[in-house]
């Protein structure tokens, strides 16, 4: 990384400090599972430290899952006020994706979505047309994950939050197929392949580090990028970082919901957010992944990582760089879901496979390797 780059500790987000206290606050969640009996349930624990957390109830696996948007909706409200454009819509939708493509990693299929959406003053929904975006895109993300919104929560919370933002979250509960087993983990080995499916953009990680690159930019939001000349959208060019930074999440649910219909075998799930590509070593396993063909980067990571300084190790560690979600699956079923995901509408290529190994991913293309010890998500058990 350059002299005067950017990262996320300069933007304010240790994810080493964060990741410490997610262990130490499984630990103790880890000891609450037997309470689960009283209620005729069980605890899987071996879902700790997945997106999602799994437990049984009559002969079923259901999975829950909270998670918010960030502070992507900042970079809304800049491009709102500066440049007219409302995309309140967008990220809305892109708080429901980062939720609900979380819940589908366990091989569950969402049932219920609830919202969470604080403020810093009530005065905030008197802006009824941007209000209006933001409620339209929380339902049509849950149209399109093909589930209910049952209700949320709304707190005006003076003093905590700036009177002018709203902060966007939820949590969810999502059924595992009746006569399946939830996907953690257990059958993935050496041998299987490796699917990456394409991101839109920024999705909903690493608007924090945007916002610090936005703030050193002279026309911030309103930059225009850059045409790419590898995209076949040729309005691309035309777009301002701000808009492009805004770009809807791609939703994943619907395409989990097809393979499980399928005799596809998932292996592994992986949303690829914070941390990026050190994600695809996020299972508690002594194994190598190889990628040895990537998506492109959109052209909004590229500018992203080029202001910023970031360097190809930081860049793939921190944004997703064209990748969305990863599904590891036995070896020679890739190219089928590949086929299932195209039919979607979402790009998607057999990136590389699983090795016998150390932990740790290597991103052959741009000569990128991340060691086991840079990610670790599991609960430190008592």
């Amino acid at each position: 990384m350059s002299r005067d780059g950017a990262n996320y500790r300069a933007a304010g987000v240790d994810y080493e400090t964060l990741d410490a206290g997610k262990r130490l606050a499984m630990a103790k969640a880890l000891s609450t599972s037997p309470l689960l009996a009283a209620r005729g349930a069980r605890a899987l624990d071996r879902s700790r430290g997945e997106p999602a957390f799994v437990f049984e109830l009559d002969g079923r696996a259901f999975a829950f899952v909270v998670e918010g948007l960030g502070t992507k909706s900042i970079i809304a409200r800049h491009v709102l006020e500066r440049q007219g454009i409302d995309r309140f819509a967008e990220v809305a939708y892109d708080t429901v994706a980062a939720i609900l493509n979380d819940l589908c990693c366990v091989g569950a299929l969402p049932l219920v979505v609830n919202a969470y959406f604080a403020t810093g003053a009530s005065e905030w929904y008197l802006q009824s047309d941007r209000a209006a975006s933001l409620l339209e895109g929380w339902r049509r993300a849950c149209v399109d994950a093909g589930c209910a919104w049952g209700g949320g929560e709304s707190p005006s919370l003076p003093g905590m939050l700036a009177e002018e933002d709203i902060e966007l979250a939820g949590a969810a509960v999502g059924a595992v197929p009746a006569g399946r087993a939830a996907i953690l983990g257990e059958q993935l080995g050496a041998g299987d392949e490796i699917v990456l499916v394409a991101s839109s953009g920024l999705h909903a990680n690493g608007a924090s580090l945007a916002r610090l690159v936005a703030s050193r930019l002279p026309e911030g939001y309103a930059t225009e990028l850059p045409e790419d000349p590898s995209s076949s959208d040729r309005s691309a060019g035309a777009r301002t970082f701000g808009e492009a930074l805004l770009e809807s999440s791609l939703m994943y649910v619907p395409l989990v919901a097809a393979l499980l219909e399928q005799d596809v075998e998932l292996t592994y799930l992986s949303h690829i957010t914070g941390h990026g590509l050190l994600k695809l070593m996020r299972p508690a396993k002594s194994l190598t992944y190889r990628i040895e063909r990537l998506p492109a980067v959109p052209s909004v990571l590229s500018f992203l990582v080029a202001n910023a300084g970031l360097d190809a190790q930081a860049a793939y560690s921190t944004f997703n760089m064209g990748a969305g979600y990863a599904l590891y699956c036995a070896a020679g079923h890739g190219e089928r879901i590949v086929s299932v995901a195209e039919r979607l509408g979402l790009g998607a290529l057999v990136a590389g496979s699983v090795h016998e190994g150390p932990r740790q991913v290597i991103l052959e293309p741009v000569g990128v390797r991340f060691a086991g010890e840079e990610l670790e998500l599991s609960a430190n058990q008592p």
